[in-house]
């Protein structure tokens, strides 16, 4: 096998955990629901009349009660197969969120910008049922780019979002890579707790033949020396694509590239977008 057969094979294997990851029962194909919880009680269910209007399920489910970041659930959703009677509702940003269930409905609780709301997931999706992959550029060892860390500690950046707010959050350092002689730079975010490096990119691409709000790209962990590779090839599409229901985090100034970036995924299979939107309604992004 070729350097070039072993890439290849290397990204196929990581598209195939992608699709398997979006496949799953909580995962942006069936995302169905984001609305923001109000101080005091909340009244939940179908209902259009409802504080919350699910999905589906009965006109009226229970209650979610909001005093602060205090959030407490009665009513007829079920959690560890049990009724809810007083659950004290963990969300995000506090750990592992408390999920409810309702039939083939999935509840949480989520923090953004200070704002609690409720996410909820459809297992029976038509997103997910109809989902049959991503549109791509051929996979290109030439997009696979040897490049350099900067690292700087302590560096915050507000990183904007589709909802209009700004999240600070930590930028440990900067990626450098060379195409055709110029030098491009992006900041990236921390990736996760080993050292990957999460970069949040836009590129002239964008708009046409990819998302208008941009791209996402892990690297792998830098080397002692600052080394590090960032693959284009595994560029991917925000949950945004496939959910009006997903809060994501869109490319700054910093992180605009001139240039076109032709490779990785492209805007989402035509029949896995219409089949998120139509069947499910609008969606949010994070």
């Amino acid at each position: 096998m070729t350097d070039h057969d072993a890439h290849r094979a290397a990204v196929e294997a990581w598209r195939t955990q992608r699709y398997a990851a979006l496949r799953r029962d909580i995962g942006w194909l069936t995302l169905a629901g984001l609305a923001w919880l109000k101080p005091g009680v909340n009244r939940i269910g179908a209902d259009p009349a409802a504080d919350i209007t699910l999905p589906s399920g009965p006109p009226s489910v229970g209650t979610i009660s909001v005093n602060d970041l205090v959030v407490v659930a009665d009513g007829s959703f079920l959690h560890d197969d049990a009724p809810v009677r007083g659950l004290f509702l963990v969300n995000d940003q506090q750990g592992e969120p408390t999920m409810l269930a309702l039939g083939p409905l999935r509840m949480c609780v989520i923090e953004r910008g200070g704002r609690l709301a409720l996410r909820t997931w459809n297992l029976e999706s038509a997103a997910r049922r109809t989902f049959e992959g991503i549109a791509h550029w051929p996979v290109d060892p030439a997009w696979r780019l040897d490049a350099r860390f900067e690292p700087t500690p302590g560096r915050t950046v507000p990183v904007p979002d589709v909802l209009g707010t700004n999240d600070e959050q930590a930028a440990p350092g900067d990626v450098l890579f060379q195409l055709d002689g110029v030098t491009h730079r992006l900041q990236a975010l921390d990736g996760g707790e080993t050292g990957e490096l999460w970069l949040v990119f836009a590129d002239a691409t964008n708009g046409h033949e990819t998302y208008g709000g941009g791209r996402f790209v892990y690297t792998d962990v830098p080397d002692g020396q600052g080394r590090v590779v960032v693959d284009f090839n595994r560029a991917y599409n925000p949950p945004c694509v496939f959910s009006a229901y997903a809060t994501c985090p869109l490319p700054w100034p910093a992180n605009r590239l001139r240039m076109r970036v032709e490779a990785g995924e492209r805007l989402a299979h035509r029949r896995a977008m219409t089949a998120g939107t139509d069947a499910e309604g609008p969606t949010l992004h994070r």
